[in-house]
């Protein structure tokens, strides 16, 4: 007898998915908003570097005839790497937000994933909202939701 190949039907998600997921969701707001906050520390070398450049913070310039860098470049340094930190961070911050929503109207499955895992970067906190994310997001039920 020929095995006849049946359409797989995924289980329907239960009350207590939709009920993880929206708590998933609140929580990765909470994450968001702590990540957009240690984020901005680094302002902090921001404006010291725009201090250093513009002449605002008395640095000792090299002597006459002695070499040396410039100390407007060790200005710019805290600059560029201030001015990355915190785009870096504000970024993900965004993008964390933006998971929990599409977590909450159950869009973007992949997306979800991939913030996750990149959240468990985040220790502590983001480490145990990837972890239990990418644990929700793995149950059949759940992954037929967001078709």
């Amino acid at each position: 007898m020929d095995a006849v190949d049946l359409p797989a039907t995924s289980p329907a998600p239960t009350e207590d998915d939709a009920n993880q997921l929206r708590l998933l969701a609140i929580f990765h707001y909470v994450v968001a908003g702590l990540t957009g906050l240690f984020s901005l520390l680094p302002v902090l070398h921001l404006v010291m570097g725009l201090a250093i450049v513009t002449g605002k913070l008395p640095m000792e310039s090299n002597p006459p005839g002695a070499t040396g860098p410039d100390p407007a470049l060790f200005g710019w340094f805290f600059v560029i790497f201030a001015g990355l930190a915190i785009a870096c961070g504000l970024t993900l911050a965004g993008f964390i937000a933006y998971a929990g929503r599409c977590l909450m109207r159950r869009r973007r499955y992949l997306l979800c994933q991939v913030v996750a895992a990149i959240a468990c970067m985040l220790m502590p906190f983001g480490t145990v909202l990837g972890v239990f994310t990418l644990v929700v997001l793995m149950r059949p039920s759940v992954k037929a939701a967001f078709a």
